[in-house]
Parts: structure tokens; sequence; C-alpha cells
């Protein structure tokens, strides 16, 4: 039987509003941890996941430089800020939702965490 993890454990993240898109970063903690974002953590999961906010189209950005990976969410804020009756019009949560989607965990999870967690 394999261990579930939140996405969050070996990342952190951010997102905001661009009109009716959402760019959604999620950082990893370590060089390994950003290896396996880049290995497994595709445009097509994200979409997947989001499905039901009926988003159009999902692309997905690397930023090696600081172990990140940027999608940027089509359509995902039903018009926007000044449009949309959603209760987050601006997308500041989408990154705190996909940082709790469960991930199985990987096997060398102790390389991916933040230095705090070693202690």
């Amino acid at each position: 039987m394999s261990t579930r993890i939140p996405l969050g454990t070996i990342a952190h993240g951010r997102s905001g509003d661009k009109g009716n898109h959402a760019n959604v970063a999620v950082i990893a903690y370590t060089t390994a941890g950003f290896e396996w974002l880049r290995a497994h953590l595709t445009a097509e999961l994200v979409r997947d996941y989001f499905s039901p906010l009926g988003l159009s189209a999902v692309e997905r950005y690397e930023a090696p430089n600081i172990w990140g990976l940027n999608f940027v969410l089509r359509d995902v804020l039903a018009g926007g800020a000044s449009r949309s009756l959603r209760s987050d019009s601006q997308g500041k949560t989408l990154a705190l939702a996909l940082l709790r989607m469960e991930i199985e965990a990987p096997e060398n999870l102790h390389e991916m965490l933040p230095p705090e967690k070693h202690r």
C-alpha cells in the first residue's frame, strides 16, 4: 500500500489573476523536489485537477532557476475579477488548492522536504 501526501509537502506556491486566466506557480523546496515536479506535475494533470472549474486549457512553463513550474489556467476565472461571481474571482486560492492535491509519496521524500523539516 502506497502512502499519499499533499503536493504541499514538497512545494509551495502562489497564484493570481490575469484577466479571465490565472497563473499558478509551484515551487519545490529542493532540487530533488523540482526534478519530481518536472517529471510528474504535467499540464494535463493540472487541467484534470481543475476541470470542475471549466477551464479551457493549461500551459506549463519551467523556471529551473527557482525550482519552479508556472501553469497558466485559461478561462478559469468565470470572466475575471470584475465580471465573475465566484468567491475567488482573482484566483488567489488556486495555488493552495493545487498544493492540496494528493500524490504518492516519492521514495526519496526526505530529499524533498524543506530544510526545517530535517531537524
